[in-house]
């Protein structure tokens, strides 16, 4: 029997895809945001796609705040292109 993949949305594009081919992005208990490369932190989780455009539509079209039900600011995004960047380079 064919093992079942986890698809999830991205809240940047909306597209439903593979987890493993997507960053989740945590919120802690502490209400810090930051990226979960391993995907296995304690949290509440977005995923959003491996892509720059996606952070900026989920930045432009609110969709990290529709999902952790709080205001995110401009900061925590820049924050997270950096974080984008490391892991890109990796």
């Amino acid at each position: 029997m064919a093992k079942k993949i986890p698809l999830r949305q991205c809240v940047g594009c909306g597209e439903m895809k593979g987890k493993k081919d997507m960053i989740r992005v945590l919120r802690t208990a502490e209400d810090q945001i930051c990226l979960d490369a391993t995907g296995k932190k304690n949290g509440r989780g977005a995923y959003i796609c491996r892509d720059r455009e996606c952070l900026k539509k989920a930045a432009k079209n609110k969709g990290l705040e529709r999902s952790f039900k709080m205001s995110i600011p401009a900061s925590v995004y820049s924050m997270l292109e950096e974080e984008f960047d490391h892991l890109e380079a990796e």
